[in-house]
């Protein structure tokens, strides 16, 4: 890995006129069905409004246990839904950039293994990249945040191949005992910065 470079935060885009509200999609499942219901509530959910087919698109996993637990990390047939949905829908395959990061008790590539998601990386034609793999940024702050200023006063670090490119994360829905809930935002949280990240779980709410 090259020594780590700093980036100044990108200027913020000027509000659009139009108010954009959030769309949540609920599809009930079984498995038989599940392959398509994920691409179902994607659809429902609009995901194409957001991610273009004309852009690179990291797909942030969700790896909590190196080793697999039931509704632990993204299940492999989450991976495989989501992605099939993609490729039908006309995104590259070469755009398309399946990544997760190492925390203190899990290893990305094992837990590539050990989750399922190899095999279903390999039948679309894609590759895991682990993000201790890639080179990190500092990301300085420009403006004050509520919590993060405080913990990381020289800034954070993020992941070099993250400025320009869109994201799609495939969260795990369950509790957390630190966090008290984790989704999304969390997951999101989990590709920004390194190790030392269990330092503002407590904050994640605020």
């Amino acid at each position: 890995m090259s020594p780590v470079t700093t980036i100044d935060a990108p200027t913020t885009p000027d509000a659009s006129p139009r108010t954009r509200t959030a769309r949540v999609a609920v599809v009930r499942t079984r498995p038989e069905t599940v392959i398509a219901d994920y691409a179902r509530v994607m659809d429902l959910a609009g995901y194409r409004n957001t991610l273009s087919r004309d852009r690179d698109t990291l797909i942030k996993l969700n790896l909590s246990w190196t080793k697999y637990f039931p509704s632990c990390s993204s299940q492999p047939w989450q991976v495989d839904g989501v992605i099939g949905k993609m490729l039908t829908d006309g995104f590259s395959r070469n755009r398309l950039i399946p990544i997760e990061n190492k925390t203190v008790v899990t290893n990305p590539g094992e837990g590539c293994r050990n989750n399922r998601w190899e095999p279903v990386l390999r039948k679309h034609g894609l590759t895991f990249q682990p993000l201790t793999e890639v080179d990190w940024q500092v990301y300085r702050f420009k403006s004050p945040l509520l919590k993060l200023n405080e913990i990381f006063p020289e800034g954070i670090q993020i992941p070099a191949i993250y400025p320009s490119r869109q994201i799609l994360h495939l969260p795990t829905v369950k509790t957390h005992g630190h966090a008290v809930m984790t989704g999304a935002v969390k997951n999101s949280f989990g590709g920004l910065l390194r190790e030392v990240r269990h330092y503002a779980h407590k904050y994640m709410h605020e």
